[in-house]
């Protein structure tokens, strides 16, 4: 995404470019070269499942030149709200084929975990996936869907729930994708 502003009076935007997942990462090269303003931000697929590829390749490089992170899929299809426990949970529904990859023993691990965290904290697993992302230093914001107002009313709370050690640990060894 590329916006341009003159700067100038209310409702200007800022000139600034927006990365997105799996462009190159050489970013602060290529724009020396071609004299384009500096990123601003990286929009990728991150998630309490999803772990793996942000971490070990995006991440040192947004930390490196001071980019805002935005997450999509930050619920993982919805696998992580705790609806979707079968592969006949998944069948004909809108995001099954995006869910399949969810079903197996880490995803129920990263699910039990969840559901542990939000009895404590009288939350949902929804809420505790999304507080989650937030408490990670280098995630500015995650993107949820909501498709009516009850859903948009959970998200919202979200904003308010703070995670302590214990369940951040405790999610963060249930989502590992690193061998210890």
């Amino acid at each position: 995404m590329l916006t341009r502003s003159d700067g100038a009076g209310e409702g200007a935007c800022h000139r600034c470019i927006q990365l997105q997942r799996r462009t190159t990462l050489r970013c602060a090269d290529f724009q020396q070269k071609v004299a384009l303003p500096r990123y601003e931000s990286l929009q990728t697929e991150y998630n309490l499942y999803d772990r793996a590829e942000y971490e070990e390749t995006l991440e040192p490089v947004c930390v490196e030149n001071a980019l805002g992170v935005l997450t999509y899929f930050s619920l993982a299809s919805g696998f992580l709200t705790g609806k979707y426990s079968s592969a006949a949970d998944v069948a004909n529904k809108a995001r099954g084929d995006f869910v399949k990859k969810y079903l197996n023993e880490r995803g129920f691990g990263i699910v039990d975990a969840l559901n542990q965290v939000a009895k404590r904290l009288h939350a949902t697993p929804a809420q505790v996936a999304l507080a989650w992302l937030m408490a990670r230093l280098t995630v500015t914001g995650a993107t949820a869907s909501a498709t009516n107002l009850a859903q948009l009313k959970e998200l919202i709370v979200t904003t308010k729930l703070r995670l302590d050690e214990t369940s951040m640990g405790l999610l963060n060894r249930a989502s590992a994708w690193r061998k210890p």
